[in-house]
């Protein structure tokens, strides 16, 4: 014979015998037992059995914490919220003798509410398997040995390996190794991303095909994925501007529902009509209809690898009418890169491996883009024999008793040195299009060209000409570079108004220039020198969660990623979820202002009320809930 632990374990996992299963979901049991009872009592079956109305059970399971909640409004809170009036609706059916109105009155609340909540815990969803994603342990290489510890162990500056099929276990940057990551969970990217050395790597993504080794940077509370589920929960704890103005119609909806019914009373000495008002008047749609659309528009944001802080946040993002742009880091890389060379005579390899000689030892941004091309491209670079830096010029070295030099043309002109047309020209074209121009010679001859620049990141022209399809009539990029090289930027990507050689309260400067002439801003940064623009703008919207700390503290909204493809979305999201609000509130509206008129003529009684009320209920949550299922947000028209 098995034991009784044996034959109850099964009966416990199917949730049958668990009471605390029915401590947490006592709503959804109350709910069920309320709507057999009302069953019942539609039947007429119980007048043989009961010597009370079923429906009684229902008036006491699920109006029980219908009653509590007005009480708690009136007398605690002194606030007259959706739960006064359903209170009121609810006592005045029973004082009647209409308890299965009554009854049917509070289940469709209940069932109201469980709709809510499922909405709502639907749209956590997307945060709630993040959490699932962190691995319990990580290898870590501590002083030459491998051992496999808890994750809560791990310190910042570990080196913690990762072999194909695992989940990365702490944010950090790649030091050796070579794979494809699956960050989809985390940034939405849908393609595996290629890390190398230099790379970073976020917390709960997969590691596809080799063996990673990361150095720890982030971890706890810390990482990207512990500051995505902060943000989206402080998020559902902030009301939009909508959302309190729906509670202020609450509050007088209440007296007015009052006034309402005693009219009827007066006019047609009938009590049914009046109670009849006092059902379909409950605003519960009303009060529906911001909550559950922001809930599920942040979850939908969260599924997009968007962080949404709040409810106000999204809802000004619907209505944004100028976007201003920084630059650096934003539409750009934020590092130079060579973008242009020209070989006077023989190949492009011959003039980068003698600029990449000359520029080894120097530490010059533009030295390091020169480096990274040479290696990219294969490029064994000698150490030269001599190297000295020419301030304000370029580099002088030597290599095999040959000089080199690598500088703009001030410098060649110093020496003596001749540039030919064909590299002038090219030169002049370089700086025209915002590069920086530099000349590589070898014993005083010239052998070409090359042009480093801070390029734009794929996709930003893009994006750029996505947001104008969408209608937005301002588009503006700010920068601290010159004019010149600010002026091509924007070209290149399609924005028309610039502002350029702006420090950080200029740029904030820049938001309120764009505020003053009635615009509604969003600005988009990723730096420190961002944040005060960030913070005066209507919405700041930061490029990269695991970027700088103070932009993403300044911002509204934050990208996990620093895909620019995501902020069109934002936009649409937000204008999506401005028009579920629109549409919740006037169907809430159409369909109370109805009932009220067919109560009022008796066309329609309690029972009938309180169905026609709350199906208005039902359709408000049933649309916002269309936002969780969207798979994408659409950005053209």
């Amino acid at each position: 014979m098995k034991p009784i632990s044996d034959v109850v374990a099964p009966l416990r996992a199917r949730k049958l015998l668990d009471i605390r299963w029915y401590k947490q979901n006592w709503t959804l049991v109350s709910t069920i037992i309320s709507g057999i009872a009302l069953i019942w009592s539609w039947t007429g079956w119980w007048r043989a059995w009961l010597p009370v109305d079923p429906a009684w059970v229902a008036i006491v399971l699920s109006g029980f914490p219908i009653l509590k909640l007005g009480f708690m409004g009136v007398f605690v809170f002194r606030d007259l919220k959706a739960g006064v009036l359903v209170s009121i609706a609810l006592i005045a059916a029973v004082a009647i003798g209409e308890y299965f109105a009554a009854g049917e009155v509070a289940f469709i609340m209940m069932v109201g509410e469980l709709l809510e909540v499922h909405t709502v815990r639907r749209a956590r969803q997307a945060v709630t398997k993040l959490v699932s994603l962190v691995p319990q342990t990580a290898r870590v290489r501590r002083n030459g040995a491998e051992e496999e510890i808890p994750v809560a162990r791990v310190r910042p500056g570990d080196l913690v390996l990762v072999k194909p099929g695992e989940r990365i276990p702490v944010d950090g940057r790649v030091t050796s190794g070579l794979s494809a990551v699956d960050q989809s969970a985390i940034t939405g990217e849908s393609m595996p991303v290629d890390k190398r050395p230099g790379d970073e790597a976020f917390i709960g993504t997969l590691n596809q095909l080799g063996v990673l080794e990361i150095e720890a940077t982030r971890v706890g509370e810390d990482t990207t994925l512990a500051r995505v589920v902060k943000l989206v929960a402080e998020a559902e704890k902030k009301k939009a501007p909508v959302q309190r103005l729906a509670d202020k119609w609450a509050n007088w909806l209440v007296p007015a529902s009052l006034i309402t019914a005693i009219i009827v009373y007066l006019w047609t000495k009938d009590i049914v009509r009046a109670v009849t008002i006092l059902i379909v008047f409950c605003p519960c749609a009303l009060v529906l209809a911001t909550p559950t659309a922001i809930v599920a528009g942040i979850g939908r944001a969260a599924k997009n690898g968007i962080l949404i802080k709040s409810g106000a946040a999204l809802e000004a993002a619907g209505r944004v009418d100028a976007i201003l742009f920084d630059k650096t880091g934003t539409l750009t890389y934020g590092r130079p890169r060579v973008v242009g060379l020209l070989a006077l005579s023989g190949r492009e390899e011959d003039v980068l491996l003698t600029a990449g000689v000359a520029e080894k030892f120097s530490e010059h941004p533009v030295a390091r883009a020169i480096l990274a091309e040479a290696n990219q491209r294969g490029l064994t670079l000698p150490d030269p024999d001599g190297f000295e830096v020419l301030l304000g010029h370029g580099v002088s070295a030597s290599r095999g008793g040959k000089k080199l030099l690598v500088g703009n043309a001030r410098l060649f002109a110093g020496k003596g040195i001749e540039i030919p047309g064909v590299i002038q020209a090219w030169l002049t074209a370089a700086e025209d299009r915002g590069e920086t121009a530099l000349v590589v010679s070898e014993d005083e001859q010239v052998l070409g060209a090359i042009g480093v620049a801070d390029a734009l990141k794929d996709g930003a022209a893009e994006t750029v000409k996505t947001l104008g399809r969408m209608g937005l009539p301002e588009l503006a990029m700010a920068t601290g570079d010159n004019t010149r090289t600010a002026a091509a930027v924007a070209e290149a990507v399609g924005i028309t108004a610039v502002f350029a050689e702006q420090l950080p309260g200029q740029k904030s400067g820049s938001v309120k220039k764009l505020k003053d002439k009635g615009r509604r801003v969003a600005m988009v940064g990723d730096g420190i020198n961002d944040a005060p623009a960030l913070a005066s703008a209507d919405v700041g919207i930061a490029m990269g969660v695991t970027g700088t700390d103070v932009a993403v503290e300044a911002a509204d909204i934050a990208l996990i990623s620093d895909d620019l493809a995501k902020v069109p979305q934002i936009f649409e999201l937000g204008r999506h979820v401005l028009r579920v609000i629109n549409q919740n509130i006037i169907a809430s509206a159409v369909i109370n202002v109805g009932a009220i008129i067919l109560a009022a003529y008796g066309i329609i009684g309690p029972v009938a009320g309180a169905l026609v009320h709350n199906a208005g209920s039902v359709a408000v949550v049933a649309n916002s809930a269309r936002l969780i299922r969207n798979r994408s947000v659409q950005t053209t028209r």
